[in-house]
């Protein structure tokens, strides 16, 4: 069997051959660290974690990139185009590399949580400056980039014109029309810089208040979003890539700008396949300030936030987004994680209770056709799998096997009905699917993570004390909890974060 992908480069299903196998790079666009992780980065982090737990499984040797972006991301073009970074450390009263820091290792804090496997590399924007300036210099050089004012943007009219005759058009990826685009276009600050409406900036003249800045051949500033993925995935990955992935949402127009000036740049089209996660919904809605929805993970597990009923354990989370495959859209709600708390429950007590056993099967099984339908559910998990990673399908599977080990378990099927050949096949593939692949965790993490939304609910009870200036409670929580080997730490910011000996 072939593993398949959709990719939205060219809009189907195509078998993934890798370039120089048994290799495969893949590049997936991290957090901008200027706040806390919330529930739309569960997605692409899980969906692309378990792309990688798979093309491991199959024997690959993966390299699987994923950067930080700790400077110059901004929304094009901004008042002074002031990179949420900087912004968010002037509003935090920090200097921009402690608040960088800080939300780095909140969003770690929040992957390990997940379950999700350590990227093999994990660059970041601020420590490939120099990589960046090169990149626009050869662009520059090659006719598409022009300066202005200290800043320098790419030209996005000549490209689409020299490159729509090589069947590139910018709007390759998500199939914008450009004419269209620039009909679209709001008017913003600093227009008057660009030659066209829809050039996008590779470096911006950094004004006097602004914080993050390097010396470049264009003057002091800071690179545009767009340039440091393209200058990160070609370092790690070469010019041209296996896989790059990310959220719909980065379609446009963060990938498709990283098509057009690593192109020019290198050559060739960056990746081969371009793969991207739907988004994720809270009760319908849209997730966005303005609905006044965003949960923060923080928030996820500890069930502080008005839209919970209750704590969420990471692991029900990781397993509520995977019974979706990951192209369809998916909406949160509390019955939808209260169910899926259950069935998690359900499956793993199942699972864990299968492993333990030494005394199921027999040479001689006394039920052929259970025996041919446990084999044929256990080996769809790969067919599934290839079939553009659906884990949605493999958990069906799984959960149809399930009343199976549990009436064994029960005594209403007999302990020899299934062969032993078949009980192994059963034990060694639900181990690879469910914490090898799926990264799915047992009850002991449960418990773990119970404990962890324990110690979080103390924390807010202390936060709130110390709000009515009740010190007496404040002050006992904190001295308690370090008699446990628990130390809190009170942030500027008024947050309150933690160690554990």
């Amino acid at each position: 069997m072939l593993l398949k992908v959709y990719n939205s480069l060219t809009r189907k299903k195509e078998v993934f051959v890798p370039l120089n196998p048994p290799y495969v790079g893949i590049y997936v666009c991290g957090p901008t660290v200027s706040g806390e992780s919330h529930l739309g980065h569960t997605r692409p982090y899980i969906t692309f974690d378990v792309l990688f737990r798979y093309l491991t499984y199959l024997g690959y040797k993966v390299r699987y990139v994923r950067n930080i972006t700790d400077a110059g991301h901004f929304e094009e073009e901004g008042r002074e185009a002031e990179d949420k970074i900087s912004t968010k450390a002037t509003l935090e009263k920090l200097e921009p590399m402690e608040l960088v820091q800080k939300y780095t290792n909140l969003f770690h804090w929040a992957m390990s949580q997940l379950n999700n496997l350590a990227p093999s590399i994990e660059p970041t924007a601020t420590g490939h400056i120099v990589e960046q300036i090169e990149m626009i210099k050869k662009i520059i050089a090659d006719g598409y980039a022009y300066e202005s004012n200290g800043s320098v943007y790419f030209d996005v009219e000549k490209y689409n014109t020299d490159y729509s005759a090589k069947n590139q058009p910018y709007g390759i990826l998500s199939g914008r029309v450009l004419e269209d685009q620039v009909e679209s276009t709001r008017a913003l600050d600093n227009q008057a810089e660009k030659h066209n409406k829809s050039d996008f900036a590779l470096w911006k003249n950094a004004p006097p208040e602004h914080i993050m800045r390097w010396q470049s051949p264009w003057g002091e500033g800071f690179p545009g979003w767009h340039i440091e993925c393209s200058a990160m995935s070609s370092k790690y990955l070469g010019d041209e890539f296996d896989i790059h992935g990310g959220g719909m949402d980065l379609q446009f127009p963060h990938h498709e700008c990283e098509i057009a000036q690593s192109t020019v740049c290198n050559h060739k089209m960056p990746a081969r396949f371009w793969m991207h996660n739907n988004m994720i919904t809270i009760n319908g809605k849209k997730m966005g300030k303005s609905y006044n929805n965003v949960i923060k993970l923080t928030e996820l597990f500890s069930g502080n936030h008005p839209l919970l009923t209750q704590a969420y354990a990471p692991s029900t989370v990781r397993f509520f987004i995977l019974q979706s495959q990951y192209r369809s859209q998916l909406d949160f709600g509390n019955e939808g994680l209260q169910a899926s708390e259950k069935g998690l429950r359900r499956m793993m007590e199942a699972f864990e209770w299968l492993m333990a056993q030494n005394n199921i099967g027999s040479s001689e099984p006394t039920d052929d056709s259970l025996n041919e339908k446990v084999v044929k559910l256990v080996a769809e998990f790969d067919e599934f799998m290839n079939d553009d990673i659906n884990t949605a399908k493999v958990i069906a599977n799984i959960f149809e096997l399930v009343p199976i080990i549990n009436s064994i378990k029960d005594k209403h099927i007999a302990v020899h009905a299934l062969s032993t050949d078949t009980v192994a096949l059963l034990k060694k593939q639900l181990q690879h699917y469910i914490i090898d692949i799926l990264g799915l965790q047992g009850s002991k993490s449960n418990h773990n993570n119970k404990l962890e939304g324990v110690l979080q609910l103390l924390i807010n009870i202390r936060k709130e004390a110390k709000g009515r200036k009740d010190f007496v409670t404040s002050d006992k929580i904190r001295n308690e909890l370090l008699a446990l080997g628990v130390q809190l730490k009170d942030e500027k910011d008024g947050e309150i974060s933690y160690t554990i000996d």
